[in-house]
């Protein structure tokens, strides 16, 4: 679904990322993880266009990233869900039309996806928050949210960035159990994270790879954690 071969990138002059092979088929559940300023976060966005490589090649679906145009480019993103590490919502928006902004922006009727919409804000149980805005939710909430949003267009793969990262354990744990949930579904998910106890977790539920970015370049965890 993603492959990227001897993919390198550069920004400011320094390499970030050098030869890194990698390919995401479906249903897999992939960790990453590395130091902070390793390019965890550059590495998701070369999954789905943010970013281009500067050498080696990424395919999504078959398709080359450079040979996209803009529209073509749109219409690959929505098919995956990227849950950023910021949580950004638009504050004077109840939290019911912020997670429906997909659906909104890519022309879709939300009236008649209302119960589509409602099915996935209980699944997330955040029914009951459907009216507030995004500054009265607590930061389990706004993680749940942006879950919610990122998989609203049923995407093929869900790319996940820090996505427990300013939570407790507990919502922690909620979190991996609806990405799991996803998973299992046939869902393929990558998540980038610091939380070694989050993929201990995830082991005991699912197969999952780990992978480290290390000195630029991207290796296959050990089994040790």
């Amino acid at each position: 679904m993603i492959e990227l071969e001897n993919v390198g990138y550069s920004y400011g002059g320094g390499e970030l990322l050098s030869d890194v092979s990698i390919q995401l088929v479906p249903g897999s559940f992939h960790f990453l993880t590395g130091p902070s300023g390793s390019g965890k976060t550059t590495l998701l966005k070369l999954c789905y266009g943010a970013l281009l490589a500067t050498t080696g090649q990424v395919r999504v679906f078959d398709q080359d990233m450079r040979s996209l145009d803009r529209d073509q480019m749109a219409l690959l993103r929505r098919r995956i869900g990227v849950v950023h590490q910021d949580c950004r919502f638009l504050d004077h928006l109840p939290l019911a039309d912020n997670i429906a902004l997909p659906l909104t922006v890519s022309g879709h009727d939300t009236a008649k996806e209302g119960s589509d919409l409602q099915e996935l804000m209980q699944w997330v149980d955040l029914s009951s928050r459907a009216d507030a805005l995004p500054p009265e939710l607590s930061g389990g909430e706004r993680q749940r949210a942006a879950l919610a949003r990122a998989v609203i267009m049923s995407p093929d793969v869900i790319l996940a960035d820090e996505p427990t990262g300013n939570v407790d354990w507990e919502m922690s744990q909620r979190l991996l159990q609806l990405l799991v949930e996803l998973n299992r579904m046939g869902k393929t998910v990558l998540i980038a994270t610091h939380d070694l106890a989050l993929i201990r977790a995830a082991k005991s539920q699912v197969q999952v790879r780990v992978l480290r970015i290390s000195n630029q370049r991207l290796q296959l965890a050990g089994a040790d954690l």
